[in-house]
């Protein structure tokens, strides 16, 4: 039986192993471990790549939607709306800061904020929007800054899964007033620990959130508000100097991964492929499809030797730390929808074309079963 890991870093890093090792090496000789010349050089090659003016390096993802949201004077009394079909961090980081997130239902073909539903999540209180570019595509981009400006409204992108995918020809990132990027492991860009970014057209934000990510100091020994020990580590950044000339060309082997996905999916009535929506382009950090019976589908495909995840299984607004916001069960139907019936496939630059054959096949043979196809999807989409 033939075995395909949701993930295998390992290929990534033979094929770059000469000059990781000496970009660590490099680091480890100059002993300039925290915000050194690592750091400052990945922030210029990352804001020239977002077509941004400002990066800032901070410890993580979740860091650099906290320390934005901190940025965008969100605060305690506050309202901000999210998704409610994305990551926890996208929520907790607005809770931390002791606001309130309000959450949006997603389209169900782009798994993204659905823009329709936004008028009525607005009150005094709200402060800012952040869009989540779920699994590699923007959120309709355009609409929700239009929605933005009308209200007055902060506008954060969650670009954590889409760095290198576009809307309308330009950089998602370049969106908004604050984009925020992880270099978790497993993205598109990914380090060998934490990491994050905030990229930004404004100066002044970017000097705040420079003070922000250092206890609110500029200047050593003075801190002129409360900030953070948030701080991107030098030798990760030296790692994702090797890694960043590369993004374009692994963005694009993630493109031609999904394009066999579909052309060996295609002939399943009950699987839903993912779409990418007009005018975006897709950089798949997830190929992630709807089947009904989806957690005996996943158990199939195990046994067969295919890894797969569920991106994500619980909805925001029905999290057990959310509880006392009162949202109840069927609030908010998309995301509902979309938790019981998604699942990852593997997907990532070096994923070999049999893998992927072998993969659909598997597909093929656990669907075939009359059990899998006992109930229709709630959502068909593409």
């Amino acid at each position: 039986m033939q075995k395909v890991r949701m993930l295998n870093l390992e290929r990534q890093y033979v094929s770059l192993r000469d000059e990781i090792n000496a970009a660590i090496e490099k680091v480890l000789a100059n002993q300039h471990f925290i915000l050194g010349p690592e750091v400052a050089a990945l922030e210029t090659e990352v804001a020239n790549y977002c077509q941004v003016g400002h990066a800032v390096g901070v410890a993580s993802g979740t860091d650099a939607l906290l320390l934005a949201l901190k940025a965008a004077g969100v605060g305690p009394g506050d309202e901000v709306i999210v998704p409610a079909f994305t990551f926890v961090a996208t929520a907790d980081t607005v809770s931390l800061l002791g606001a309130t997130p309000v959450f949006a239902d997603i389209d169900p073909v782009t798994y993204t904020m659905d823009v329709n539903g936004l008028e009525k999540l607005v009150t005094p209180a709200t402060k800012a929007i952040i869009a989540v570019h779920l699994y590699g595509q923007a959120a309709d981009i355009f609409a929700i800054a239009k929605f933005a400006r009308a209200h007055n409204l902060v506008f954060l992108g969650d670009t954590a899964q889409a760095l290198g995918a576009t809307y309308a020809g330009d950089p998602v990132c370049s969106f908004g007033d604050f984009g925020c990027l992880s270099f978790f492991p497993s993205k598109n860009l990914g380090a060998y620990g934490d990491g994050g970014m905030i990229v930004t057209k404004d100066a002044e934000q970017a000097a705040f959130l420079r003070m922000a990510r250092a206890h609110g100091s500029a200047k050593k020994y003075r801190s002129e508000f409360l900030g953070w020990n948030s701080r991107l580590d030098e030798i990760q950044a030296a790692i994702l100097r090797v890694k960043l000339p590369h993004l374009d060309r692994w963005n694009q082997q993630r493109r031609e991964c999904a394009a066999l996905y579909r052309e060996a999916l295609q002939e399943i009535d009950e699987i839903v492929l993912p779409v990418t929506a007009e005018g975006r382009s897709h950089v798949f950090h997830q190929f992630t499809i709807r089947v009904p019976n989806r957690d005996a589908v996943q158990a199939a495909l195990k046994d067969m030797g295919v890894e797969t995840a569920v991106h994500y299984p619980v909805p925001l607004h029905l999290q057990p730390m959310y509880q006392y916001l009162g949202y109840e069960k069927g609030s908010l139907p998309e995301a509902e929808k979309a938790v019981a019936e998604v699942v990852s496939l593997p997907i990532y630059p070096d994923l070999l074309p049999e893998e992927i054959a072998y993969v659909g096949e598997a597909l093929k043979q656990v669907m075939a079963k009359p059990e899998m196809r006992s109930r229709s999807l709630a959502t068909q989409a593409g």
